[in-house]
């Protein structure tokens, strides 16, 4: 066989981002190649066909024999082996029973396949791939992510920085808040994956699911297709046609979208906190590192950029998994090339977490650069307390009478703290109001906007702490 120059490769999947992704995207082939599914085709006939020796031929020497035939095909049939005879079947499942039949001794040849349907086979076969893949693969880099957005949040659970809304400053907050919002929307998802991922169902029911075939083999066709899943740590859903039910499958992929997605928005959130003009936080830059082909001096965040571009790519191909969940009567062809880029989803997902699990890895956070936003937003985001303070002493009107002081500070330059005790009626309100509340100093806090971060730091910790235990239960399972 001929070397293969990756770069002829179509798919950027299989040169620039196997090249970035090389030790994923092979343990992703293990499971997800066309070698795989041919591999664990030939793993679905090849249990079914030891059931069906069991039932249908005497006990003996033989028997144990030709069990011991069928449990080895899946080391000795070969994906070459399978297209090539599909070149003469046009069919891909008859080609794979066409090459088991050789690999077999003549006596049990005619109970290949018998009793099945070819998306018995194919269903089967994608559940557990799809399986494996989501909890060697994709879990395991997406618990990564949450383990490092962990470690930030709460070693960043005490550092004050100004919040915003629509893009403004709103109020005081800390950058570990900020962190533990994907602590609990990723480690939510990943708890969601697992659990679906457990949910894909298998089926030896026949050309349309009513078991005709395997009624004629064997007394109880239903006990034989929950031995034969079993032996495969699956099990049959409710109902099938001729197809498995799509719905288990699209959960499955609609939960590892909205993970995708929970990437995408922290990489937005990430490249933005990079602006030159917040630089809150920064990505690693090599040495070597270039930003730019004629600005010299530029240090961009490409792999926060990088991520949102392949939620961009691939978080639409959910429409196509919809249209799949569609199929006339009790089987068409019409999802029959679309489902064979569910893969690809899947790559682009392992791709997307390792490139983030990279950013927050060395993510450098600019205490200097919250600091200064911190203390240029100080002179509006106070308005908030003063108006509540102001409301909760009897002022109707507070929250007027704190949108016209704001207007009136912005025109001046002055802060908002510094006009509202300018107004000494107003001033004595909120003063009397936060004592009788609180029992504190007021004038201690109204001297730090750390004094105004409500509950972020202690939220962020039990955040942490519940997703600490969430991963760990999480690792106990995989």
């Amino acid at each position: 066989m001929q070397p293969h120059d990756i770069f002829r490769n179509l798919s950027p999947l299989d040169h620039r981002y196997w090249l970035a992704n090389r030790e994923l995207f092979d343990r992703l082939a293990d499971v997800l190649s066309e070698e795989a599914a041919v591999g664990q085709c030939v793993r679905v006939e090849s249990i079914l066909l030891v059931h069906l020796i069991r039932h249908l031929t005497p006990e003996g020497p033989d028997r144990d024999a030709w069990i011991a035939a069928a449990e080895a095909l899946p080391e000795r049939v070969t994906a070459a082996e399978v297209y090539e005879e599909e070149e003469t079947t046009r069919h891909n499942i008859r080609a794979i029973v066409n090459v088991i039949q050789r690999h077999l001794p003549e006596e049990i040849r005619h109970l290949v396949h018998l009793g099945a349907t070819s998306v018995d086979i194919l269903d089967t076969a994608a559940a557990l791939r799809y399986r494996a893949a989501v909890r060697t693969v994709v879990l395991p880099v997406l618990m990564q992510v949450e383990e490092l957005l962990i470690h930030l949040a709460d070693t960043t659970a005490d550092t004050v920085s100004i919040g915003r809304t629509h893009g403004q400053h709103a109020v005081p907050i800390t950058m570990g808040w900020t962190f533990a919002e994907y602590v609990s929307r990723l480690g939510q998802s990943i708890v969601e994956i697992e659990a679906r991922s457990r949910g894909l169902h298998g089926k030896l029911a026949g050309a349309v699911g009513a078991y005709n075939a395997t009624s004629v083999l064997h007394p109880d066709p239903e006990r034989l297709e929950r031995e034969v899943l079993a032996d495969l740590d699956l099990e049959p859903g409710e109902h099938a046609t001729q197809i498995v039910s799509p719905e288990p499958l699209l959960r499955l992929l609609l939960e590892m979208n909205t993970a995708f997605g929970v990437l995408a928005n922290l990489a937005d959130d990430l490249r933005h906190l990079q602006r030159s003009e917040i630089a809150e936080l920064a990505e690693y830059f090599a040495a070597g590192q270039v930003g730019s082909s004629t600005m010299p001096h530029k240090r961009n965040p490409w792999n926060a950029e990088h991520v949102k571009s392949l939620w961009k790519t691939f978080a639409p191909r959910s429409m196509t998994w919809f249209m799949d969940q569609i199929s006339e009567h009790q089987r068409d062809l019409s999802n029959s090339a679309s489902g064979r880029f569910v893969v690809e989803f899947v790559a682009g997902l392992v791709a997307a977490a390792e490139r983030m699990r990279s950013i927050l890895e060395r993510l450098h956070v600019d205490e200097d650069g919250i600091v200064r936003n911190l203390s240029a937003g100080v002179r509006r985001v106070l308005a908030e307390p003063l108006y509540i303070l102001l409301a909760a002493g009897g002022v109707s009107d507070a929250h007027e009478q704190l949108r016209q002081l704001t207007l009136a500070a912005d025109e001046s330059g002055t802060g908002i703290l510094d006009a509202a005790r300018a107004r000494p009626e107003l001033w004595e309100v909120v003063t009397r109001t936060y004592r009788e509340l609180t029992g504190d100093d007021p004038d201690v806090f109204f001297a730090d906007p750390a004094h105004y971060i409500g509950r972020a730091a202690e939220r962020t910790r039990a955040i942490c702490d519940a997703h600490r235990r969430s991963l760990v239960a999480l690792r106990e399972v995989l």
